[in-house]
């Protein structure tokens, strides 16, 4: 089977509730399973201290109506590690956000460290009542560690794309990274675990797509960058970011969010060739956007249709990257202080 007729095959087990396609073998199966525990083993107890929280205000000085900024998913997104609330991703994101939009930014962190696909549910029950702007998920390597079958994975992402979409929220999903590149998982599940974690990226790629969502390819978890510098990207426990690495990955994930929110220069509005940017199936860009890490995907429409002959039709996007801009702490705020959709930021405030 090619690897797009696996990343379809595997967005419809999803959609149709497939529970048994593991895209592996039983004995292969039976190796991840024991490997990972020895993987877990070598990275070590997760810590019980979580890390800061970032949600709150950012962009003082800066005009409304506010942009609302969910943050959804694991402890790529909660910033496990940071001892800094200006380093973890969240407020990465806020401060980007603010920056380039020149908008106020209220964002609400609602990640948890270990958290699965099956946990987006509840995550997107109290990003909800917030009614956000734009929602940034990043899930699915716990999922690999603990060999939650893909289909399963997708098929939760799938509905927390599509609750939010129907509330009005733009979602932006950083799909799986390859965890294949991280240092204590050893061959055979080194392997294992890059097949497993890069069709699971694809089928979360189709999935988000299909309900409306946008996504961006992880990848090899910033690639070269990462393989050039583990020291300062990675954390102690060496499957974690560092501080530097949450920003890396963050500024991989802006420039789709100011899309989302339609705050991008005109002239970035249109497909450039040579960026290598173009209108393609589907199933055939989920592929690419899977070995290209920092690629955008969004639904199209050609000739008026969204569905062509394979499948939907995507614009596959190479986003220019934006400068990094020193992230701030937030202005604390309560929940409930979030204005609502279209309202102006507070005086003051």
């Amino acid at each position: 089977m090619g690897k797009a007729a696996a990343a379809r095959k595997l967005a419809s087990a999803a959609a149709y509730g497939g529970g048994g396609l593991t895209m592996l073998g039983g004995t292969l199966y039976g190796v991840l399973t024991a490997e990972a525990k020895l993987a877990r083993k070598a990275i070590g107890p997760i810590s019980e201290d979580p890390p800061p929280d970032p949600t709150g205000w950012y962009g003082r000085g800066r005009p409304g109506p506010a942009i609302k900024l969910v943050v959804l998913g694991d402890s790529s997104a909660a910033g496990y590690g940071v001892d800094r609330v200006e380093d973890t991703p969240g407020a990465v994101l806020a401060s980007g956000v603010a920056e380039h939009a020149d908008r106020r930014v209220y964002l609400r962190d609602l990640a948890v460290i270990g958290a699965k696909s099956s946990d987006l549910a509840e995550q997107v029950d109290k990003a909800l009542p917030i009614q956000p702007d734009v929602a940034a998920i990043l899930i699915g390597g716990n999922d690999v560690t603990h060999t939650v079958m893909p289909s399963a994975s997708v098929r939760h992402l799938q509905e927390a794309v599509r609750r939010l979409r129907e509330a009005g929220t733009e979602v932006v999903v950083g799909t799986c990274p390859d965890l294949g590149t991280i240092k204590p998982i050893a061959p055979p599940l080194k392997q294992i675990a890059r097949a497993w974690s890069r069709r699971l990226a694809a089928g979360q790629t189709i999935a988000a797509i299909e309900e409306g969502g946008r996504t961006v390819s992880l990848g090899s978890i910033l690639g070269p960058e990462f393989a050039a510098a583990p020291a300062l990207l990675f954390g102690p426990d060496r499957f974690h970011p560092s501080a530097h690495g949450y920003r890396a990955a963050a500024g991989i994930l802006l420039p789709s969010i100011l899309a989302a929110v339609g705050v991008i220069p005109d002239e970035e509005e249109r497909i450039e060739s040579m960026r290598g940017e173009a209108i393609m199936p589907i199933s055939k860009a989920a592929v690419k956007a899977v070995n290209n890490p920092g690629t955008e995907l969004d639904g199209t429409e050609v000739g008026g249709h969204r569905l062509g002959m394979r499948g939907l039709w995507v614009e596959m996007r190479h986003r220019r990257r934006r400068a990094q801009t020193s992230s701030e702490g937030p202005e604390h705020a309560e929940p409930e202080d979030a204005p609502a959709s279209g309202e102006p930021t507070p005086a003051g405030s």
